[in-house]
């Protein structure tokens, strides 16, 4: 069963995960960046909604591809994000660029310590040799603090930043969102030098209907996060796919 959210107690450092109703991107970042720190990491980690489903449980589309990969969702609620949340966590990461203007309308305190996830995610790759630390906590707060400043070393955007919202959306937009969330956080994890496995299945995971430009497979290896900012039209609506 997963833990209930709670505030970091003192000396821990903390990563919240925003998103929009709190039931599909954010709560999969959550339990999939628990399952890779392990117990002992030192690291609280717990999400919230900009415009929460409260107390609801994780989407049932979102539930089963983590329960697939080995990481129990049972047990998790979503919460409405309050601006005490955001002041008082060490990482704030976003799904979109959008959410993270929100996040800092409502706590401007935390401007410099709130991402989207797959800006951070590249900048903890391009910044990694810079978290010295003896813990992944220590680890954590050198990355935070090394972020701000490789913003302008970034290679200009090619699509977005933003991580698409599933809800009411098909299975396979479901598979695709959390392949990109597991890659992100695969990758923060080993940068914050952990070892716990991100799920129980190690390794790409397999997303059927693939589009032009878009390989997973064993021999080929992960997306990285430029490969997940790319976007391709959608089949109508006028909607944008992140791929």
């Amino acid at each position: 069963m997963a833990p209930p959210a709670s505030a970091a107690p003192r000396g821990v450092r903390s990563v919240l995960f925003v998103c929009t109703g709190n039931i599909c991107r954010s709560p999969a970042a959550e339990l999939l960046l628990r399952s890779g720190l392990g117990a002992d990491a030192g690291i609280a980690v717990s999400s919230a909604g900009l415009d929460a489903s409260s107390g609801a449980a994780v989407d049932p589309a979102m539930s089963r591809i983590l329960e697939a990969h080995g990481v129990d969702p049972q047990g998790f609620r979503a919460r409405q994000l309050q601006s005490v949340h955001a002041a008082e966590a060490d990482l704030v990461l976003t799904m979109t660029a959008e959410q993270r203007a929100a996040v800092v309308t409502t706590a401007p305190m935390a401007v410099r310590r709130t991402f989207t996830l797959l800006e951070f995610a590249e900048l903890a790759a391009m910044t990694g040799q810079e978290a010295v630390g003896a813990t992944p906590a220590e680890r954590l707060a050198a990355l935070v603090g090394a972020a701000p400043r490789a913003r302008a070393r970034r290679a200009p955007l090619r699509g977005s930043d933003d991580v698409e919202d599933p809800y009411r959306r098909s299975d396979e937009v479901f598979a695709r969102v959390f392949a990109i969330v597991e890659e992100a956080v695969r990758g923060l994890t080993g940068v914050l030098g952990t070892t716990a496995p991100v799920t129980g299945r190690p390794g790409p995971v397999a997303v059927s209907g693939e589009l032009p430009g878009q390989r997973v497979t064993e021999s080929s290896g992960r997306w990285s996060t430029r490969q997940a900012r790319r976007q391709v039209a959608a089949h109508g609506g006028g909607t944008s796919w992140v791929v």
